[in-house]
């Protein structure tokens, strides 16, 4: 298996660009610090972030700072209360993976990938891990 950290990948030969489709996201958020088991491992989440579910129903912790400045509340949600989000157009970087493999978050959670799934690279050293049917129905390549 093959590790990364810190690393840029728009500078991989094979990256792409992708943009995250406008898919409303179910969140709560956390009363209390505790770590969630996502679909790539543990990771730990602290009281006020975002815990969020996607399309397959798989769900993940988003940290405070970085869900305020890039969700905002669908219709009916009230910003910082339990609802339904929207991610905000981004474009990201994105990687489709042909051998398992592992990366660090960067608060210090290991996340697993396996061969097709796709790393996602959001903002530099800030990187998630998106299984391959996910991906597709998540994102569009550009």
């Amino acid at each position: 298996m093959r590790h990364y950290q810190d690393m840029d990948i728009r500078q991989w030969p094979h990256c792409r660009n992708a943009r995250k489709k406008d898919l409303p996201l179910a969140v709560r958020f956390a009363d209390t610090d505790g770590v969630m088991t996502t679909l790539e491992g543990e990771v730990a989440y602290a009281r006020g972030d975002a815990l969020a579910c996607g399309v397959n129903n798989e769900c993940w912790p988003i940290g405070a700072a970085y869900f305020a400045r890039n969700y905002v509340p669908a219709p009916g949600t009230q910003a910082g209360q339990d609802g339904r989000y929207h991610k905000k157009p981004v474009i990201v970087a994105a990687a489709r993976m042909a051998e398992a493999f592992s990366v660090n978050t960067p608060d210090g959670a290991l996340l697993h990938g396996g061969a097709g799934d796709w790393l996602v690279q959001y903002e530099q050293g800030h990187y998630g891990i998106v299984q391959s049917d996910i991906f597709a129905q998540s994102y569009e390549l550009l």
